[in-house]
C-alpha cells in the first residue's frame, strides 16, 4: 500500500470511515475508545456532525446503540476496541439480534502483519460473532470501506432488521487511499403479494374467532396506524408479542394486552379459542408462545397467517397456512383493499383493562401497582419507558398503557442492565419527551456506571430502581424448583440514593405506597438525571404472586 502525505488527495481509512458513516446519516456513535481505533477518533474531531457519546463500559455501549437503532428504524452505531471491548459488546449484539434491531459494531482490531499469533487481545471476530450478527466480516482494504459500510447498512435494516460487525485492523485505518464514496442507502422492501393478500381476506371472511399478534421485525409507526384503523374498522382483537405492547396504542378500543411472561389468564384462553391467528411481525418465540406451547409448531384446529420480512423466518418453526414476506408498512396499508366483515366487540379490550388496573394488595408497604397507576397520571403518555431483565419489569408490563411505537423499549432476549443504557440513548435522542429507566436492584449494577454517562451527557431523565435484595426472578424459580433451600439470589446492596447522587444526581429513597407520590412529584421538578430508590419485599415476587402462592 502507498502511503501518501496527509497533504495529498488521499484519506486515512479512519477519516474515509466517517466520510461514509456521514453519507449514511450517522449523527451519533456510542463508544469506550480505544487505542485500535485512533484514526477514527482522529477524524472524529473534523466531524461535529456526529455527537461521540463516552461511556463507561462497552456492555452500556452495544446496548445504547441497540436502543437508537430500535428508536431511529436505521442502525445504532457504535465503536469499541479488540478483545475486552468487543466480548464486553457482544451482549449488545446478541439483543439486536434476538430483538430485531438494526445495529452496527465496529470493533477496532490488530495490525494485519500481526494476525493469526494471538496477538495482544487478538480474536477471530467474524468466527466469534458469525452466530449472533446477521453479518460479520473484517475491512483489509480501505480502498474498500465505502463498499462495506453500505453493504452494513443495507444488511442491517433489509428483511428481519439486526446486528452488523465490522472488524478493522489498526494500520489500514491509517492507510491513505483514494476511493469514491457510497450515497446513502434504504432497505429493500417488498410489497404484499395480491393473490396472498385475497387468500387472507377469504380466511379472515370464514373465520369465526380471529385474532392478531402483532410487533416484532420491521414493525413502525407507519403500520401502526395502517393496521390500527383497518383492525378496529373490522372489529379484529389484537395482542402484541413479548415486549413489543408499544405495537399499537394501548387504548385502541381493538387492544386486548400482550403476551409473554404473566400474561393475562383471559387472553391466554383467547389465543387458546382462536380458529385463525394473523401474526404480523413477530417470529412467535419462546416467550411469546409460553415456550412453544401456547401455540405450537403445528397449532392443531388453527389456522396460522405469518407475515414478516424476511423469508427465511416463515416456515422456519410453524407450520404455516399462509405466509406472507412483506414489509410491515406496505403489509399494513394493503389490509385496506380487504372486505372484510366487522365483527362484534368481543370484549377483549374490556378485559384487558380490567387485567391492567392495579388493586391495593394487604400487607404490602411499597405496593408497585399503584405506584405504576400514580406514574400513568403524573407522567406523559408518550414517555419512553425502558427496562432490563427481572421481574419487576412485570408490574409495568401489566399495568403501563403504552402509547404506542417508540414508547417501549425491552429486550426480548431478556438481557439484565439493559434500561439505563436504553433509557439514556432515547434521552439523548428525544431530548424533549420523559424518559424512564426501570431497574432492579441486581440489574441496574449490571450497567449502573453508565448514570455517569447521562449527567456528562445532560440528559433528563427519571431512574426507578426496584430493590428487593436479590435475584428475584431466579429466587422465584428457585422457590419453585426447589423450596425453603435459598441459595446463591440473596444481594448485599449500596445506598442506590447516595450512589446516584455521588455520580451528579437528584435522588430519594422511597419505602412505602405513600411516599411514592410526593417523591415523584419532585422528581419531575427537577432537572437531569433523577433517581428514586424504591425499597420492595422479595416476598411479593410479582404482580399477582407472592413466594409462598
Amino acid at each position: 500500500m502507498t502511503t501518501l502525505s496527509p497533504h495529498s488527495d488521499g484519506r486515512t481509512g479512519g477519516r474515509i470511515l466517517v466520510d461514509n458513516l456521514l453519507a449514511q446519516g450517522c449523527d451519533r456513535i456510542f463508544t469506550v475508545p480505544g487505542e485500535s481505533f485512533l484514526a477514527v477518533l482522529d477524524a472524529l474531531h473534523d466531524s461535529p456532525e456526529i455527537d461521540l457519546t463516552v461511556c463507561r463500559q462497552e456492555g452500556g455501549v452495544a446496548f445504547m446503540a441497540c436502543a437508537d437503532g430500535a428508536l431511529t428504524g436505521r442502525p445504532g452505531v457504535a465503536f469499541v476496541t479488540r478483545g475486552p471491548g468487543a466480548t464486553n459488546a457482544s451482549i449488545g449484539v446478541h439483543v439486536a439480534m434476538q430483538d430485531s434491531q438494526p445495529m452496527i459494531l465496529f470493533i477496532g482490531d490488530v495490525d494485519r502483519a500481526t494476525r493469526d499469533r494471538e496477538a495482544f487481545q487478538e480474536i477471530d471476530f467474524p468466527a466469534m460473532f458469525g452466530p449472533i450478527a446477521k453479518w460479520a466480516a473484517k475491512i483489509d482494504d480501505a480502498q474498500r470501506i465505502p463498499e462495506y459500510v453500505a453493504r452494513a447498512w443495507t444488511v442491517a435494516m433489509s428483511g428481519r432488521p439486526g446486528p452488523v460487525v465490522l472488524a478493522l485492523p489498526e494500520d489500514m485505518l491509517l492507510d491513505v487511499v483514494e476511493t469514491v464514496d457510497r450515497p446513502r442507502v434504504m432497505p429493500a422492501v417488498q410489497a404484499c403479494d395480491p393473490f396472498q393478500l385475497h387468500a387472507l381476506g377469504e380466511m379472515l371472511e370464514a373465520a369465526e374467532r380471529p385474532l392478531a399478534i402483532i410487533g416484532g421485525a420491521g414493525w413502525n409507526k407507519r403500520a401502526a396506524d395502517s393496521f390500527g384503523m383497518w383492525a378496529e374498522r373490522s372489529g379484529l382483537a389484537v395482542a402484541s408479542a413479548f415486549r413489543r405492547q408499544d405495537a399499537l396504542p394501548n387504548t385502541s378500543p381493538v387492544w386486548a394486552g400482550n403476551l409473554g411472561y404473566g400474561p393475562n389468564p383471559a387472553l391466554v384462553q383467547r389465543v387458546r379459542d382462536a380458529d385463525l391467528l394473523l401474526v404480523v411481525g413477530p417470529r412467535l418465540g419462546e416467550a411469546t408462545t409460553d415456550g412453544y406451547t401456547l401455540i405450537t409448531p403445528d397449532h392443531p384446529g388453527q389456522r396460522l397467517v405469518h407475515v414478516h420480512p424476511d423469508p427465511n423466518e416463515l416456515g422456519q418453526t410453524y407450520r404455516t397456512d399462509l405466509a406472507i414476506c412483506a414489509d410491515m408498512g406496505s403489509f399494513a396499508d394493503a389490509l385496506h383493499s380487504i372486505a372484510s366483515r366487522p365483527r362484534e366487540d368481543s370484549g377483549a379490550h374490556d378485559d384487558y383493562l380490567a387485567w391492567s388496573t392495579p388493586a391495593p394488595r394487604d400487607g404490602v408497604a411499597l405496593d408497585l401497582g399503584p405506584c405504576v397507576a400514580e406514574m400513568r397520571a403524573r407522567l406523559p403518555a408518550d414517555s419512553i419507558i425502558c427496562n432490563g431483565a427481572g421481574n419487576y419489569s412485570g408490574w409495568w408490563h401489566r399495568y403501563w398503557r403504552y402509547a404506542g411505537p417508540g414508547t417501549q423499549l425491552a429486550p426480548t432476549a431478556g438481557a439484565m442492565g439493559y434500561g439505563v443504557p436504553a433509557a439514556t440513548a432515547a434521552a439523548l435522542r428525544h431530548p424533549g419527551r420523559t424518559v424512564v429507566a426501570l431497574a432492579g436492584d441486581g440489574c441496574f449494577l449490571m450497567n449502573g456506571q453508565e448514570l455517569a454517562t447521562a449527567v456528562s451527557h445532560g440528559v433528563d431523565m427519571l431512574v426507578l430502581i426496584i430493590d428487593n435484595a436479590g435475584y428475584g426472578t431466579i429466587r422465584m424459580h428457585q422457590e419453585r424448583e426447589f423450596p425453603g433451600r435459598v441459595s446463591g439470589t440473596a444481594l448485599q446492596n449500596p445506598d442506590f440514593a447516595a450512589l446516584a447522587r455521588a455520580h451528579g444526581c437528584w435522588a430519594e429513597t422511597v419505602e412505602t405506597t405513600q411516599a411514592f407520590a410526593p417523591a415523584l412529584e419532585r422528581a419531575m421538578t427537577e432537572p437531569g438525571v433523577r433517581l428514586l430508590h424504591l425499597k420492595t419485599d422479595m416476598k411479593v415476587i410479582t404482580a399477582g404472586a407472592t413466594l409462598s402462592t
